[in-house]
């Protein structure tokens, strides 16, 4: 005798994995984690906000859109925060998808896509990244059909690296039906430093169709805390915010967010600081042989398409470094930019490993 049976696409739906933990003596570079520690003020508001940790947060986290609203100068009807940029993701195709439809996106990607598709209910359409790992907004365009209702982009790319530019999007968003959703996911866009980047919120003012996310939990370094925020058309951002987790966001995640925008100065130059490490490392790499892609993120892409054999091997020798990096598939293998000594450890990887 059977018991109750989930819908066919949660049982086939994939586990998230995390990246592997570090030892004591060795550096956890598996999960693009801001290596710094949270700055005094941002604890202190954390730990202040803890003695009320007896009381629910507000449910309509009024202190963290005002923040928002004034640092983006839009107004709080545009905006959703939910539990970092991948609760934002699941609200939104819970929203907006059914049965039948598809999402469009990048692949490799951000790895929660094709798990949030399928929690869904809808059905993925993946279109293979050029081989420098961009996207092929050419052929992204091409596959969108009746049946698409939402299309992902993820800028810088996660975990391959590069960025798109404003007037990549804009071709691309000229291509696109006014009823399909384009989702500009942007958790990284601090880190990037490119020509004529695409600058999310300007493209969201001019487009009805256009949803950019962020989270605060990699320049921010509030990764524990779990807190992402969506700019989006109101009616999107209501929707999202309909379907989202009530209290999701807690209150000692509320009180971080906003006092990590009243230190974004502060904030960013420690962003400036992993950009030139970032910088420092892929010279680094790039000296050693290794053709890698344009990195805009913090973390750089190793790829070995098909290699399983390859990537088990990078990952013991780093281990071997006492550096933890994030296998993906069968692609390759992704590694944060972290602390000074870890960035050490993987330019010896780099120069010791025979490729």
């Amino acid at each position: 005798m059977t018991g109750p049976q989930p819908r066919p696409s949660v049982s086939a739906m994939p586990p998230y994995v995390a990246g592997k933990p570090a030892s004591a003596d060795a550096f956890k570079l598996s999960s693009n984690e801001n290596p710094y520690p949270p700055l005094p003020g941002v604890l202190e508001a954390a730990v202040t906000a803890a003695a009320s940790m007896n009381r629910y947060p507000d449910m309509g986290n009024a202190a963290l859109y005002a923040a928002l609203a004034e640092a983006y100068d839009v107004p709080a009807t545009d905006l959703a925060v939910a539990t970092g940029s991948t609760g934002l993701i699941y609200g939104l195709l819970s929203a907006f998808c059914e049965p039948g439809d598809e999402v469009l996106y990048a692949w490799r990607s951000f790895e929660a896509y094709p798990i949030a598709v399928l929690a869904a209910g809808a059905t993925s359409v993946q279109v293979p990244l050029l081989a420098d790992g961009r996207h092929d907004l050419d052929a992204m365009a091409a596959a969108v059909g009746e049946r698409t209702k939402v299309v992902l982009l993820c800028s810088p790319n996660n975990p391959t690296g590069p960025a798109l530019t404003q007037a990549e999007v804009d071709g691309f968003l000229d291509r696109v039906p006014d009823d399909v959703l384009v989702v500009l996911d942007e958790a990284y866009i601090e880190f990037v430093r490119i020509d004529g980047p695409v600058d999310g919120v300007a493209t969201y003012r001019g487009h009805s169709n256009v949803t950019i996310l962020r989270t605060f939990s990699k320049a921010y370094g509030l990764a524990g805390f779990r807190v992402g925020y969506c700019i989006a058309p109101q009616p999107v951002a209501a929707a999202l915010r309909a379907v989202t987790l009530p209290f999701g966001v807690n209150l000692v995640a509320q009180a971080a967010a906003v006092a990590s925008l009243a230190a974004r100065a502060e904030l960013l130059e420690r962003v400036d600081a992993l950009v030139g490490e970032r910088t420092r490392v892929l010279a680094g790499v790039r000296a050693a042989g290794w053709e890698v892609p344009d990195a805009q993120g913090n973390f750089v892409w190793f790829g070995f398409p098909d290699q399983p054999e390859r990537i088990a091997a990078f990952v013991a020798a780093a281990e071997g470094l006492g550096i933890m990096v994030r296998p993906l598939g069968t692609d390759g293998v992704r590694v944060t930019i972290g602390e000074d000594e870890a960035n050490d450890r993987l330019i010896r990887l780099a120069e010791t490993f025979e490729r």
